[in-house]
């Protein structure tokens, strides 16, 4: 009977080891398996942070239009001038990296920006006189942006610009892609030097 007792208690010491056994290779693979899940929900986080970034700058990174004018030649504006300042809350802007898609009665093309002056294919920028010349546009700083309305394709009448009465569409996108609307419209009639669009 004493030997049946004693045979039990190595039985049990014996199961004792293998539940041991189990139980760390249970605590090794939840460790692993806890180390992936950390590492995959840090990526997901950084993810998540650009790209809400991202959606941020494509959202508050706009431009602001505060006026456009004009200059005709008494029957076409063949120039568009546009003040422009970045929207409340916005980064600063590099003018150089925008580009503005205009839509006209003859279809649609991009500009994009040339220092060397407006064309039918690019816009020029003027700077304010506070700017240090980098063509950013930051806090409280006006530009101008100027389109050669006579040598753009999609405007009604490419050649001598955009006549009265009709409507060009522009839609600028800073780097970050956010997108700013304005519709220049020539009005019926046309006096002075300059007529607001």
């Amino acid at each position: 009977m004493f030997e049946f007792i004693t045979d039990a208690d190595e039985e049990r010491g014996q199961v004792g080891i293998g539940t041991l056994i189990v139980f760390i290779a249970m605590v090794l693979v939840a460790a692993i398996a806890a180390g992936v899940l950390i590492n995959t929900a840090g990526f997901l986080q950084e993810q998540s942070e650009a790209t809400g970034e991202e959606s941020t700058q494509q959202v508050t990174d706009r431009i602001q239009v505060i006026n456009s004018v004009g200059l005709h030649d008494g029957s076409n504006v063949q120039t568009a001038d546009i003040s422009i300042t970045k929207s409340p809350g916005a980064n600063d802007i590099n003018l150089s990296e925008t580009t503005i898609d205009l839509v006209g009665s003859n279809g649609g093309t991009t500009l994009g920006y040339n220092s060397g002056g407006a064309d039918g294919s690019n816009f020029t920028t003027s700077e304010p006189a506070s700017s240090s010349g980098d063509n950013i546009l930051s806090d409280e700083q006006q530009y101008q942006i100027t389109l050669d309305l006579t040598n753009i394709e999609a405007v009604n009448d490419a050649s001598t610009g955009l006549s009265t009465g009709n409507t060009v569409e522009l839609r600028i996108t800073t780097p970050s892609g956010a997108v700013t609307t304005v519709e220049l419209r020539a009005p019926e009639s046309l006096s002075g030097s300059a007529v607001e669009l």
